[in-house]
């Protein structure tokens, strides 16, 4: 067969440097799926590359936020500060009764702006010690709630449990608007009950020994806007607000079931209640 015969009927040729024979036909095919393999990993590139500009605009968006907040916190602080002092310079020259009043209002101003702070110290802490910081945050409530008053106090009992921060503030906001509406009502001690339940997770309990809840009051349904707050907040955690008569069938209790992601207990079962 002469070579221009062979040129025009083979469909084979032999890679430079020896080797297989190959088809050229397969060789075109071979080349069509490296291409498209190749265009397949560009776009898939590109849509990494926009969805990596995506999230660092989110978190660039996110951590502005948190130093607006930041901001306002701050200014809400320095503000309750200025507050503070407007009292203090108008109660001197008051008459005795109103200087009085004046005084009461600048302890409870200033009061408040130390619970606020309190809320916010955890800020840039990933977990705490929450029973230890309920009992500095009660504290704080105490002194503004009963300023002194023997016959009221606000007890912390319960698990030492280490919880995330991205609850344990939510959490405080909730016993902080717990607290302040059983101060309305009870006649001696209120009770901040912290537990671990198996089945739940967590129990945060408030606990008064006030006149009790009404006869079908439920939380979801209450005009007052401190129980929708903590509705908000329940359900910002994920968890579960139920109410019941006290201890001994006296007073309110108001409990949050939660389940953190991450949950560390060092418990003394002697306290669970």
């Amino acid at each position: 067969m002469s070579d221009s015969i062979l040129a025009e009927t083979s469909v084979f040729r032999l890679p430079q440097g020896g080797g297989v024979w190959r088809d050229t036909h397969d060789e075109r095919e071979f080349d069509a799926l490296t291409a498209e393999l190749q265009a397949a990993r560009a776009r898939e590139a590109a849509g990494l590359a926009r969805e990596a500009s995506w999230l660092l605009e989110k978190s660039e968006l996110l951590q502005r936020q948190a130093m607006l907040a930041q901001e306002f916190e701050h200014r809400l602080i320095n503000s309750l500060q200025i507050i503070v002092s407007l009292l203090s310079l108008q109660s001197r020259t008051a008459g005795p009764e109103a200087a009085a009043q004046l005084t009461v209002a600048a302890q409870r101003v200033a009061a408040f702006g130390r619970v606020h702070r309190r809320l916010h110290l955890l800020d840039h802490q990933e977990t705490v010690e929450f029973k230890q910081y309920l009992a500095h945050l009660c504290e704080d409530l105490s002194g503004l709630l009963f300023q002194g008053e023997a016959a009221h106090s606000i007890v912390v009992e319960g698990a030492n449990i280490d919880i995330p921060t991205v609850f344990a503030i939510p959490l405080g906001f909730i016993v902080n608007e717990l607290i302040t509406n059983s101060a309305k009502y009870a006649k001696s001690n209120i009770i901040v009950r912290l537990a671990s339940v198996p089945a739940a997770g967590c129990a945060l309990s408030v606990l008064d020994d006030g006149p009790g809840l009404p006869v079908g009051f439920h939380p979801s349904a209450s005009r007052g806007l401190g129980m929708k707050i903590v509705g908000s907040l329940v359900k910002q955690i994920g968890g579960a607000l139920q109410t019941a008569a006290g201890d001994n069938g006296q007073g309110a209790r108001f409990t949050v079931t939660f389940r953190p992601p991450e949950l560390t207990t060092h418990i003394d079962l002697s306290q669970v209640a």
